[in-house]
């Protein structure tokens, strides 16, 4: 039974084909949506001494297209793994994630892996280069696992990031400062609706933070991309326009500060 989609976002709808290639069933959509909106969310993990450990509750959460978003936080309070489930890495144990209106918490893994290389854009703090392969190659191989690698754009991005010189650089010849670049530059690379940001400044000084939050928001803005940037850092934070304090969207944390 085909599904009839009605979807903004050009690579959105090319992997909403996708899925119906696999006898998948995506939800029939309205024609004005929000970009996400999560409802009850819940992630637990095992414990070493047995049952399990809930580690984070998100009642409700909302973006719209394009917006750009800071989520506020300490380290180890499960602000990456509410990015792993917005992602796909990551299956909750309850609730809702919608993307574009389609329910992604209820796609299988595959499903998962084929929306994360359309149409969300990953940055990590750790930049996940691979170290064998040049600039312009790791940009080529994020493409090659969505509609296909297209050197033009990848070369028009890595030029964005003023890296026009380093196509043919491996990332053990290039700054730390670079290196985000590049990862920048993947992220974006096959037009994704949303950009999910991990700590991205975590490994630059003062003077780069500035630099890689200024290309990741303009970058975002001409790729009309939603961005939700993860920081513990408060100058980054402030730099969005919407700050969303990560204590008080986990009620997890919320009851552990009221306790």
């Amino acid at each position: 039974m085909k599904a009839i989609l009605l979807i903004r976002n050009t690579n959105f709808s090319w992997f909403a084909e996708k899925l119906l290639e696999i006898g998948a069933n995506p939800v029939i959509l309205s024609a004005h949506m929000s970009l996400l909106e999560i409802q009850n969310l819940v992630k637990s993990y095992p414990s070493p001494e047995g049952g399990v450990v809930k580690v984070l509750e998100v009642k409700e959460f909302r973006m719209e297209t394009g917006e750009q978003v800071a989520l506020q936080g300490d380290s180890g309070s499960g602000k990456t793994t509410f990015l792993h489930l917005l992602s796909g890495i990551l299956q909750p144990d309850d609730g809702i994630i919608l993307l574009n209106d389609v329910e992604i918490s209820k796609f299988n893994e595959a499903e998962r892996d084929r929306l994360r290389a359309t149409s969300i854009g990953y940055i990590c703090q750790t930049f996940n280069l691979l170290q064998g392969f040049t600039c312009l190659e790791n940009v080529l191989l994020g493409m090659s696992f969505g509609p296909g690698a297209n050197e033009s754009r990848a070369k028009e991005l890595l030029d964005r990031v003023g890296l026009s010189d380093r196509f043919h650089y491996f990332p053990k010849q290039l700054s730390i400062g670079q290196q985000q670049r590049v990862a920048v530059a993947r992220a974006l690379a096959n037009r994704p609706s949303l950009v999910l940001a991990d700590e991205p400044t975590g490994n630059l000084d003062l003077a780069n933070s500035v630099l890689a939050i200024d290309l990741i928001r303009k970058l975002c803005e001409e790729n009309v991309a939603g961005l939700l940037l993860v920081s513990h850092d408060l100058k980054v934070v402030d730099s969005l326009p919407r700050k969303v304090e990560w204590e008080k969207l986990n009620l997890l944390l919320r009851e552990e500060a009221a306790s």
